[in-house]
């Protein structure tokens, strides 16, 4: 019998879970997942939110951008990640042009909910109206700002975000709109970890970082980075946790340990 199959199995989460544990601050842990072993892995290691990534373009689909991923693939990768799941939060990102409009991005969230297993979509950038739309649907949100992989095309190169005056001010006025709009959970990618503080500060709802420094309420790392086996280079707010640990699910565990206890992010790993 395998290491993590002993795990006691839990009730899975829920977005009230996740609000109650920024409230009483304790660190919220996340992981992509595209799969469902590496779901029934990452799970069974205590993790608390799996994030069906559009990041599958480029670490599974060897892809160099976001953008080729359709909603075909998307909601195939979230079918076989809720398969794996028992216990964690399942997010899953709303592609390229998946939400051109309030009632294409409900369309498309509820495919992701009704047939994929997800209990709450993720979209890119400040997109007020499809958010207010989807929530009056019924459908729980995550915000995405910072770094928006998906607007690479425009922004033509990976980079920080909001770190002068002028872009930090609309990130955090951006950051309050979406909770104003009914999001339930705002990812902060690439952004300094001053900025963040303030956001996580500013907002009531759950904030998750991702090279966005250690005050947010939780973070998240693209699983191979964190296992060191991404193809190409490897972010620098990523860590290997391969290096010091016997098995993958050790590596998981330790990743968990360390963000439960703010020990990671470290400033190596911030901006």
């Amino acid at each position: 019998m395998s290491q993590y199959t002993t795990v006691k199995q839990v009730k899975a989460k829920t977005i009230v879970d996740l609000q109650k544990m920024k409230q009483l601050g304790q660190k919220i842990t996340s992981l992509t997942a595209y799969d469902a072993t590496f779901s029934a892995l990452i799970d069974q290691a205590g993790i608390d939110v799996l994030l069906v990534g559009d990041s599958l373009g480029m670490v599974v689909q060897g892809h160099s951008s976001t953008l080729p991923v359709s909603m075909q693939d998307m909601l195939y990768h979230t079918q076989i990640v809720s398969r794996g799941s028992q216990q964690a939060f399942i997010i899953a990102d709303l592609p390229f042009m998946s939400n051109a409009t309030p009632m294409q991005a409900a369309q498309n969230a509820a495919l992701l909910i009704q047939q994929g297993g997800a209990q709450m979509v993720k979209l890119e950038g400040a997109r007020i109206e499809n958010i207010e739309f989807m929530v009056q649907q019924g459908i729980p949100v995550c915000a995405h700002l910072g770094l928006l992989p998906q607007s690479i095309y425009q922004l033509g190169k990976y980079a920080v975000q909001g770190k002068d005056v002028d872009a930090a001010e609309k990130i955090l006025a951006d950051a309050l709109q979406v909770e104003q709009a009914g999001a339930q959970v705002l990812i902060l990618e690439c952004v300094p970890a001053t900025l963040a503080q303030q956001i996580a500060e500013q907002l009531t709802i759950p904030v998750i970082g991702i090279g966005a420094g250690v005050s947010c309420d939780g973070q998240v790392l693209v699983v191979y980075d964190m296992l060191g086996i991404s193809l190409g280079k490897i972010p620098r707010f990523t860590k290997n946790y391969m290096q010091q640990a016997d098995s993958i699910f050790e590596a998981i565990q330790a990743y968990v340990q360390e963000v439960k206890e703010s020990q990671f992010p470290l400033p190596e790993h911030s901006f």
